[in-house]
């Protein structure tokens, strides 16, 4: 379970802060979506969850079954189960994406103190996840990301995540530029990978990535808190009706 208890984040102490006193609960086997407008603070909660640098963490805690995540290094949070799935990722031209897929494996089993993997073991298991996802074998020698589509990556991404098996999974706009196949592709692999035992928290702008990915909660942020918690049909009411009712609401 994850718990974020009265979290107050800026860049730099003294300035402008991000969130602002934000609680959010997510249980084991529940999937939540945060949605919000430009500028509430979605993508800085991701981050400091996954312990990104360059915020200052000025009040608050999160906790990850009872252990707080504010203690750890970001190696650290990957290992205790967090895996965040960012909007735009990263090229590494020079690094096979296998080459990558099975150093990330690795150093995180190692960090949990289990043996790592076998290279036949390791291949079946890459195997077997990227023929669900529609993954070549010819794309996982190429370089990471490197000339891939929008959809290429994000696939990369899920493939990443079904190795890695992570307690909670962070979805930071994972629908951002792809198509209606690619998106389908990426929400069964996401699907495939719920369990009573893994969360997920999905953050996104639009419905339609609800469609596929059904949540079990929704939240809406504003100004770096939780304004709003309600169920799946709450994104609908999003969808027809926009932010203004908050945003004035906030505003009075």
């Amino acid at each position: 379970m994850l718990e974020i208890r009265n979290l107050h984040v800026a860049i730099e102490e003294g300035t402008k802060k991000l969130l602002n006193g934000l609680n959010l609960t997510i249980r084991d086997g529940e999937v939540a979506a945060i949605m919000g407008p430009n500028g509430s603070g979605k993508s800085t909660l991701s981050y400091v969850i996954a312990g990104k640098e360059d915020y200052k963490v000025l009040d608050g805690e999160i906790l990850l079954d009872g252990k707080n995540l504010l203690e750890m290094e970001p190696d650290e949070r990957a290992a205790a189960g967090v895996f965040l799935a960012f909007q735009y990722p990263l090229e590494i031209p020079g690094v096979a994406t296998m080459t990558f897929l099975k150093a990330a494996l690795n150093a995180q089993r190692k960090g949990r103190g289990e043996d790592e993997l076998t290279t036949p073991d390791f291949m079946r298991r890459v195997k077997a996840g990227a023929e669900k996802l529609g993954i070549p074998q010819d794309m996982l020698k190429r370089g990471l990301n490197v000339g891939f589509s929008g959809g290429e990556k994000k696939r990369t991404e899920i493939l990443q995540m079904a190795l890695l098996k992570p307690s909670i999974g962070i979805l930071d706009e994972t629908d951002s530029g792809l198509d209606i196949d690619a998106l389908k592709i990426v929400s069964e692999g996401v699907n495939a990978l719920r369990s009573a035992k893994r969360s997920f928290l999905v953050i996104t702008h639009y419905q339609r990535l609800l469609n596929y990915i059904v949540p079990d909660t929704v939240h809406i942020m504003l100004k770096g808190k939780i304004v709003r918690t309600g169920g799946k049909e709450l994104a609908l009411e999003l969808e027809a009706n926009g932010y203004s009712d908050y945003v004035t609401n906030a505003a009075a």
